[in-house]
């Protein structure tokens, strides 16, 4: 029997200073998942400058984790590979966690290569879903052959690692308050001598990836291969800027060169879950629905009334995008 027990979260911290939306998804799941491992023992590492640990406790006491491993130090102020996996790593060989999930950020997808690889254990990155087997064992799900199948993959080493994207899980429906342990470790002995061989000379926010930010729009004008044009997608600009959301594109569209893959929805893309998700002339294949079906409420606009898109619609409008988009866009100035 093994002697690894638990689940550890990697607990991102923004550049906002506060933790990134995913851990409290990974969080949700986290907890459904103990369930199925005897209730175990979860727990979250949080890397951070020095800061007031309050801004913190609250959102871990109710997210049900049961102990928070903190490491402070300057050294923290930026994000640095090597030191941040090595701490990790160090972590990991202590506590000795069955499981250890990371969002797939850009963050993320950095930081858990680094930590597998280190600990010479799998890792399965970008996973749609997460599950326990019937031997107890983490089956972690994700898109393949260019998201044409989903493939279930077990991990044979330990910890078992997954990344999961942002958007996938629904944090806790309601607070799981916990007697949660703050843990202060000194990260001193862990990086003495190690310093970072790259040097952040400034970060700069451009506006295109302020218009692309996805992950926390609550509006989503979407548009397809029925409106693949700069035509078309100038169209859905518009009205994303009266309605104060976000364009976004299917992949047919992103591979076509109209559209960048950073706003790409579905499974080789982002999952979202906005308020609205407006679907200009997109079929609604399969690969595209699972990366927004969880959308609060979806309008749907194609010119075939079979399109697949119009089955998860709460609105479906028969129509040409091409037409109907400058009526919206006029009534918007109205």
């Amino acid at each position: 029997m093994s002697e690894n027990k638990g689940i550890l979260l990697y607990a991102e911290v923004t550049r906002d200073k506060y933790i990134h939306t995913v851990f409290f998804e990974l969080a949700a799941k986290a907890f459904e998942l103990s369930k199925k491992l005897e209730n175990c023992e979860i727990s979250a590492l949080l890397i951070t400058p020095p800061a007031d640990m309050g801004l913190y406790k609250d959102g871990f006491k109710n997210s049900g984790i049961d102990k928070v491993y903190v490491f402070q130090d300057e050294k923290f102020k930026n994000y640095d590979t090597e030191i941040y996996s090595k701490i990790a790593v160090d972590l990991v060989n202590e506590i000795k966690p069955e499981i250890m999930l990371v969002g797939a950020t850009a963050q993320g997808r950095d930081l858990a290569p680094r930590i597998s690889s280190s600990l010479h254990t799998g890792l399965t990155a970008d996973c749609t879903d997460l599950d326990i087997n019937e031997k107890g064992r983490l089956a972690a799900t994700r898109p393949t052959f260019g998201g044409q199948l989903m493939a279930t993959i077990l991990c044979k080493n330990f910890p078992q690692m997954a990344t999961v994207r942002p958007k996938v899980f629904k944090p806790l429906a309601e607070n799981v308050v916990r007697n949660t342990e703050i843990i202060y470790k000194t990260a001193s002995d862990t990086i003495t001598g190690m310093t970072s061989k790259v040097e952040l000379i400034d970060f700069v926010k451009t506006i295109q990836n302020e218009i692309n930010e996805l992950d926390s729009a609550e509006i989503i004008i979407a548009g397809g291969r029925g409106i693949a044009t700069e035509e078309g997608f100038n169209l859905l600009r518009q009205l994303a800027e009266k309605l104060g959301g976000t364009v976004a594109a299917s992949r047919a569209v992103v591979d076509s060169g109209i559209a960048s893959k950073d706003i790409q929805i579905g499974q080789t893309g982002k999952t979202v879950r906005p308020k609205l998700y407006i679907a200009c002339g997109i079929s609604g294949a399969i690969q595209h629905i699972v990366g927004m079906k969880d959308s609060e409420k979806i309008i749907a606009i194609n010119v075939d009334e079979n399109a697949p898109i119009f089955s998860v619609a709460d609105l479906g409008i028969v129509a040409d995008a091409y037409k109907i988009l400058p009526e919206i866009i006029n009534l918007c100035n109205s």
